[in-house]
Order: C-alpha cells, then sequence, then structure tokens
C-alpha cells in the first residue's frame, strides 16, 4: 500500500509546470512536493471500506463529486473523497489538493493519508473529522437545531476556533515547504474533530507562493464576502488575501451572524458585518456584536480584542492588515497595544492599488463560491461598488468533512 507510483505523480505535475511561465519561480518545488513517500490506497481496499461506496455511507457531495465515510482494515475512520467523472475543473482542484497536501502536515490542517488512481477513478483519503463544519454549527437556522448547536459552541470554543484557524493559516504561510496561499477561508472550510479543533480543509483551490514575492496577479476565484478588495478589483493576490478572509471569519465566530448581503443585521443600514461591526467599534459598543447566544461564557476582554483584531485583518489597504504571525502572537499572549482600526474594506469598494508587503492562490466547493474574471481588471468603480462579470458555479454546500 506504501508504494510511489511515478506516472500518477508525473500526471499531477504535468497540468502545474508544464504550461506556467518561467517567471513562476517556485513551481519547481512541485516535483520535490510530488516526490514526497505518500501512502497509495488499492481501489479494492477503498471500496471495502466505503462498503462499495453505498449511498448511505455519502457524507456530502463536493464540488467535483461525492464524499464517503469509510473504515479501513486497520480500524480507521476516514473520508474518501470521489472526483465526479467528466469533470475537468474537479480533476484540476484534485490534482492541486493532492499536490498541496502531500507535503502539509499540521494539527490545524486537514490530513491527507494517501490517494487512488484506478481507471478514470481518482480518490483522495482524509482523516475523518467526526464533528460538522464549522459553518453548519455557527449559522444554524430553525428554534430546535439552531439554539442547541450555537450553544454546543461556547465562547471558550469559539476563541479555540480563531486561535486554531489562526495558527494552521500561519503554518500555511511561513511553516510550509513553499509558502501556501489557501485562498477560500471561510466558515464551510473550517472542520471541528472530536475534541473541538479546528482544521483547515478544501485546498482546491489553494496556490503555491514564491518566497521573493510580494504579490502575484491571478485569475480571482473565492467565495463573496470573504475576498479581500486589492484580489477582487485587480486580482493581486497575496498572503494578505488569507488575512482578510480570517478577520471576517473572526467577526462571523463572534456575532454569529454571515457576513452576507442576505443576512439580516440589526443596523439597518449596514450594508454588511464589516459595516455593522465597524460602527459598533466606532461608538465604543465592541460587545454589542456579540453572540447573545454565547454572551454568558463569554470573556469581555477577548471578545473586545478579537473585535479589533477581525476590524484590522480586514483593512481595505493591505499593508495594514498584521500578518499571521503578528495575529499568532496577540492572541497567545496578554494583548499589547493594537492599532486603531480604520473603516474596514468591502469587495468592490473604491481602492488605490499599491505594492504591499509579505509574501502573500485557485478554487473550491461551497454553495457562494464564484469564479470573477478581473485577472487583469480594468474596473469601474464608483464610491462603494463595480461592476464584476461573474459566473457563478453551481455547488452544492459542503459536507462536514474534506470536499
Amino acid at each position: 500500500m506504501a508504494t510511489r507510483p511515478k506516472k500518477f505523480w508525473e500526471s499531477l505535475i504535468k497540468p502545474f509546470i508544464g504550461g506556467r511561465n518561467k517567471e513562476e519561480k517556485g513551481e519547481e518545488d512541485l516535483e520535490a512536493i510530488a516526490a514526497t513517500e505518500h501512502k497509495v490506497f488499492r481501489y479494492e481496499m477503498l471500496v471495502a471500506a466505503t462498503r462499495n461506496f453505498n449511498p448511505k455511507q455519502k457524507l456530502g457531495e463536493g464540488g467535483f463529486g461525492p464524499v464517503f465515510k469509510g473504515r479501513l482494515e486497520d480500524g480507521r475512520d476516514v473520508a474518501v473523497k470521489r472526483l465526479g467523472r467528466g469533470s475537468r475543473q474537479g480533476a484540476r482542484e484534485f490534482e492541486n489538493e493532492a499536490m498541496l497536501l502531500s507535503r502539509v502536515q499540521h494539527k490545524n490542517v486537514v490530513n491527507l493519508y494517501g490517494y487512488c488512481a484506478h481507471d478514470d477513478d481518482k480518490l483522495l483519503v482524509y482523516e475523518y473529522i467526526p464533528n460538522e463544519s464549522l459553518d453548519k454549527l455557527l449559522f444554524s437556522e430553525g428554534e430546535d437545531e439552531g439554539n442547541g448547536s450555537q450553544m454546543q459552541l461556547d465562547w471558550k470554543r469559539r476563541y479555540q476556533v480563531i486561535v486554531g484557524v489562526a495558527r494552521g493559516l500561519l503554518y500555511l504561510h511561513e511553516g510550509a515547504h513553499t509558502a501556501i496561499i489557501h485562498r477560500d477561508i471561510k466558515a464551510s472550510n473550517i472542520l471541528l474533530d472530536n475534541r473541538w479543533v479546528p482544521k483547515i480543509a478544501d485546498f482546491g483551490m489553494a496556490r503555491l507562493f514564491p518566497e521573493d514575492q510580494t504579490h502575484v496577479n491571478t485569475r480571482v476565484a473565492g467565495t463573496n464576502g470573504y475576498m479581500a478588495p486589492e484580489y477582487v478589483m485587480h486580482g493581486s493576490l497575496s498572503t494578505k488575501a488569507d488575512v482578510f478572509s480570517f478577520g471576517v471569519l473572526v467577526l462571523e465566530l463572534i456575532s454569529g451572524r454571515k457576513n452576507s448581503a442576505f443576512s439580516p443585521l440589526p443596523d439597518p443600514e449596514a450594508n454588511s458585518l464589516l459595516e455593522w461591526a465597524w460602527k459598533l467599534y466606532k461608538k465604543g459598543q465592541r460587545l454589542e456584536l456579540l453572540d447573545p447566544a454565547v454572551a454568558s461564557t463569554a470573556d469581555a476582554e477577548q471578545v473586545a480584542m478579537c473585535v479589533q483584531i477581525g476590524l484590522l485583518c480586514t483593512q481595505s489597504d493591505p499593508k495594514l492588515r498584521p500578518d499571521m504571525k503578528r495575529v499568532v502572537i496577540i492572541l497567545s499572549k496578554q494583548p499589547s497595544v493594537l492599532e486603531e482600526p480604520t473603516r474596514p474594506g468591502i469587495p468592490g469598494s473604491r481602492y488605490r492599488r499599491r505594492s504591499y508587503g509579505t509574501r502573500g492562490s485557485h478554487y473550491s466547493a461551497g454553495e457562494s463560491s464564484s469564479t470573477i474574471n478581473s485577472a487583469s481588471t480594468a474596473a469601474t468603480t464608483a464610491t462603494t461598488s463595480t461592476t464584476l462579470t461573474m459566473h457563478q458555479e453551481s455547488h452544492q454546500e459542503q459536507h462536514p468533512n474534506p470536499t
């Protein structure tokens, strides 16, 4: 089971190296990543583990195929992601995820056990995560289900998620063999294990980021409400794009609300969760952002600090956002005096493009994910909005395990 078929890895490498421009340094690292020893599962073993991909074993439907729960011969529970046949975009995402995760190991990143290529079938085998994805617990609706789910996610656990995701992103940005930009950090891509430890999942959109560059220009792809303004407007991608998405996630965890135009807010004049948080911050009412469901368990100082961190991470100018190393330090120790945030950036709002520092990413499944053609955008901007051409992908919602 622990062999390394060269042809399979070569087939994974080819799409990433063959058609790229020479100046995209660091892509040669893919060869080193692909050469890493990784477990190859026999197809028959996965058929047996999933009971011949029995519909009753199905955990959910990802952007490019179903995911099944399985049990290996050694007793381990796994999640088996199966590529839908004939899916070209899915094939690219599959190869991307297999490649990037082959050398990623961190407690806050989902663990890829191995893969299988059998005729037209391509499968990825992950650790099985027993709890639901964060969005299912944080944004659950309905009187019976919602209150119970949100109470499971008390403030202590929410803060644990914030810290864990921050550490996972720091590892991807600075601890991995080559910096990785996830490009789709959102609640549905955060899985919770049986100890409520958060794990970043779904690397179908992720990109390697060359160490000697401050940013790269790329076709924009991600999830509405989580993408940084400079990325949406100009296709300029850096690790600070992940920082922005993380800031949105922090504010969602505090409030229990989605950063979505379809999610009503207590302030009818606020167009987004970010704007509402900013207004409360300016009024000195940071604690008003807190989800009432966790008010009795919350640490007021932690909440106030996290609101400020969320706003700092979502600054319009990427130079004003902290990197993940600083965020982790702030969260891990008694915070020092933090900078005062300015008005947060809103994707589509006017943004003055300029160079920015730190190392600073393709597409995944999700019900609100979309691909936006703006790699070399010459968008006409208004004060708060711009006209973008969007091609909505008809993907179903993420299931509680890697999709």
